[in-house]
């Protein structure tokens, strides 16, 4: 992934959101408190989720292999499908995190060395928020569902957020084409 896609990723999902947000129809609210909870987000974030990390174990190097590979591929897949039927409570929090740390590591490779470009920086600290972000929400899960439950008791609130994230996604949509 070069710079410039790594950089529009971000900015364009950040648009969509705020954009999302700045709308705050009545669907939007309650799509969002139903997502910690949600059955199907489970199956499609924590499914897409462990899909992608048992992808990054199969690609192993021979020097990053602490186990023979089918045998971790193994584990890490049962480990995933048992979570389904052992922990289904707020997995769909969970496998955005798994997403979000992830596609981090892709963003933040390609920013990785670019010292020749100081604005791939916007990219990477609002990496470096969404990384401390899922992993706090890893531990915590149910904090979603309370903030979720914070941001839309007032319209005023969503909005807000939408703008910030929409503004700021917009920043980086325009920076990636100026690499």
């Amino acid at each position: 992934m070069n710079l410039t896609f790594a950089t529009l990723l971000p900015g364009l999902l950040l648009l969509a959101l705020g954009s999302l947000l700045l709308w705050n129809g009545t669907a939007v609210g309650a799509t969002a408190k139903a997502l910690p909870r949600s059955r199907r987000a489970s199956w499609l974030f924590m499914g897409a989720g462990a899909l992608w990390f048992l992808w990054r174990l199969v690609h192993l190097s021979a020097a990053d292999e602490l186990l023979p590979k089918p045998l971790l591929v193994a584990a890490f897949g049962a480990v995933a499908v048992l979570s389904f039927s052992y922990a289904p409570d707020f997995l769909a929090v969970r496998g955005l995190a798994v997403l979000t740390l992830l596609g981090a590591g892709e963003l933040l490779y390609a920013a990785y060395m670019e010292w020749a470009h100081p604005q791939r920086l916007f990219m990477v600290g609002a990496v470096y928020l969404a990384i401390a972000a899922a992993i706090y929400l890893a531990g915590y899960p149910y904090r979603l569902r309370d903030f979720f439950g914070w941001l839309f008791a007032r319209g005023s609130r969503a909005r807000t957020l939408g703008a910030l994230l929409a503004g700021y996604g917009a920043l980086l949509a325009i920076l990636a084409f100026t690499y």
